[in-house]
């Protein structure tokens, strides 16, 4: 197993893995008739346009998790909305807000293609990054999670960021115990969570990474 930088020819691999982990880490291909709908909002922009934060975990039987990021959260949303969410407005309808209700997944999908989540300013203001991470069951509770976190935390930092954070849906307590094991704080609550964590400068005093040493990474 080794975790590598994205390559461009990885992009169907996080459309993949991200409807393989779309219920709240579980299987979400029965969900969905468009296979390429959630990776549309949750991975392939990151392949796509932040690159340089995109890693990937890689075994005999290919990749099988990601861990993607951006550095500038507003600055992303930003160039995602001058040249990524157009031309999936004109394939995805905006669903009809009065049968909101009855909305099937794929409506639900295409809602948030024409409304992307805008993250608030006090968040930003201390947690500028974000970052997602999703592997397939074949690579959890191996310890992978955590270095792809590694990882990308200290690509982060080595970028000048001052702190990350993440959301998490409220059913998925698997990663919330992950995530504050790693030292994340609950920033905001509601229909899920908002967590965030501060990016130290001293590596070898930073209280989230106990014994940190630099994690191996090919590619």
């Amino acid at each position: 197993m080794i975790i590598r930088r994205y390559r461009s020819g990885d992009l169907r691999d996080l459309y993949r893995i991200c409807l393989r982990t779309g219920k709240s880490g579980d299987d979400a291909t029965a969900l969905y008739r468009d296979p390429d709908l959630l990776g549309h909002i949750y991975a392939a922009p990151y392949g796509l346009f932040e690159p340089a934060l995109a890693f990937v975990v890689e075994d005999e039987l290919g990749v099988g998790g990601y861990c993607l990021g951006a550095l500038d959260t507003r600055a992303f949303e930003q160039r995602l909305e001058q040249r990524w969410w157009p031309s999936l407005r004109r394939r995805y309808p905006e669903p009809d807000a009065r049968y909101r209700d009855v909305w099937t997944r794929d409506e639900r999908a295409a809602y948030m293609i024409h409304h992307p989540w805008r993250s608030d300013d006090d968040i930003l203001a201390d947690y500028p990054s974000h970052l997602h991470i999703d592997l397939l069951p074949r690579l959890q509770a191996q310890g992978t999670g955590r270095q792809l976190i590694d990882i990308e935390l200290t690509a982060m930092r080595d970028r000048g960021s001052a702190g990350v954070h993440l959301q998490v849906t409220a059913g998925n307590h698997r990663a919330l115990g992950f995530y504050h094991h790693l030292g994340f704080i609950g920033l905001r609550s509601g229909d899920g969570y908002t967590l965030g964590l501060k990016l130290l400068v001293n590596l070898s005093s930073s209280p989230w990474l106990p014994g940190y040493s630099e994690p191996e990474i090919h590619g």
